[in-house]
């Protein structure tokens, strides 16, 4: 097993800049870097980062569109049939809704609007409603990146969006291929992977990535980082689980700060320009060191994850300035 103090960091730092792949025993070297070696780390994965972002961080902001009426068992989410927590539960918001909550993101320093739909997959009234949401929305704020997350969705779906205006779509991984089936059985991992080939082949830009923290192993987490890599992946959220009282993982807390970071610099090494995202359950899971995550990723989300707080825009900006980052501002 390569020890991480047995890496020439500068030679394998050099090697990704000039379009190397890291091996796999280089990569489960990230994932055990000592924690008393994490300062290099970060270091070595910053200049990866500031080769294609600089210190610019990108702001994001979700919008829970359709809460608590998925028909799917994902394990970790609040919003599955399974699950059992106290959350808000609406259909389908309107498309003045959507427009509004379009304003918000951008009053809260939003560059990217995501709209979130609790649901298998959209319908075709759905994609028409979203389809006239992002039509209004582009027409106000045309310099607004417009993401959709909707679920499991056909070529025809992505074709529809990518004509009203939308420009990507989040259909995250979420695990490795091994350990899907212990979080999700209502749908497969090949389901997810035929959606990512639907919206990149409409044009749309794809968004897919995976929370860390629900029970796999460390294989699991250096085989998803390497299908995001194979996939070409434009945007990578990496996500930390927040456990939700009511969900199958409400006891799952095994992450620990040291363990988020090392995460999201594999990820960085593995997607070297590709946009890489802190989502959600950074704030349970990272506390303090939060503002270590600009050394690997270049955007953040604002103003909580669905069905969970998180900080807002005051706050965050405060965090990426006082970590020697700067908001990326439309």
């Amino acid at each position: 097993m390569l020890r991480f103090q047995d890496i020439d960091l500068d030679r394998m730092t050099d090697a990704v800049l000039a379009g190397e792949e890291i091996s796999r025993e280089e990569a489960s070297a990230i994932l055990n870097c000592p924690d008393e070696r994490l300062g290099d780390l970060l270091a070595a994965t910053r200049k990866i980062r500031e080769a294609a972002f600089g210190r610019r961080v990108k702001i994001c902001m979700l919008r829970n569109a359709q809460s608590g009426i998925c028909p799917e068992d994902c394990g970790y989410c609040s919003q599955s049939k399974i699950s059992k927590a106290d959350i808000p539960v609406y259909k389908l918001q309107s498309v003045a809704q959507l427009a509004e909550g379009a304003r918000i993101a951008v009053d809260s320093g939003a560059r990217r609007y995501c709209t979130v739909c609790s649901m298998r997959g959209p319908a075709a009234p759905d994609i028409e409603h979203l389809g006239e949401a992002c039509e209004r929305i582009a027409a106000e704020f045309p310099n607004l990146e417009l993401c959709l997350s909707i679920g499991l969705m056909e070529r025809d779906q992505t074709d529809t969006l990518k004509r009203a205006g939308a420009g990507w779509i989040n259909h995250n991984l979420n695990t490795s291929r091994r350990f899907y089936p212990k979080i999700c059985t209502t749908h497969t991992y090949d389901d997810r992977l035929r959606t990512i080939e639907n919206v990149r082949a409409s044009g749309l830009s794809t968004c897919s990535g995976g929370i860390i923290g629900m029970g796999e192993t460390d294989d699991d987490i250096i085989e998803l980082a390497y299908s995001t890599r194979r996939l070409a992946i434009d945007s990578v959220p990496v996500n930390f689980l927040h456990p939700i009282k009511g969900t199958p993982l409400a006891g799952n807390r095994e992450l620990t700060p040291e363990k988020c970071l090392k995460a999201a610099c594999l990820f960085r090494f593995l997607n070297p320009r590709s946009e890489v995202r802190a989502a959600g359950g950074r704030e349970l899971n990272l506390g303090d060191r939060q503002g270590d995550l600009f050394n690997a990723v270049n955007s953040i989300f604002v103003n909580g994850y669905l069905t969970t707080a998180g900080w807002d825009w005051a706050r965050t900006r405060e965090l990426i300035e006082r970590a020697g980052f700067e908001p990326e501002i439309a």
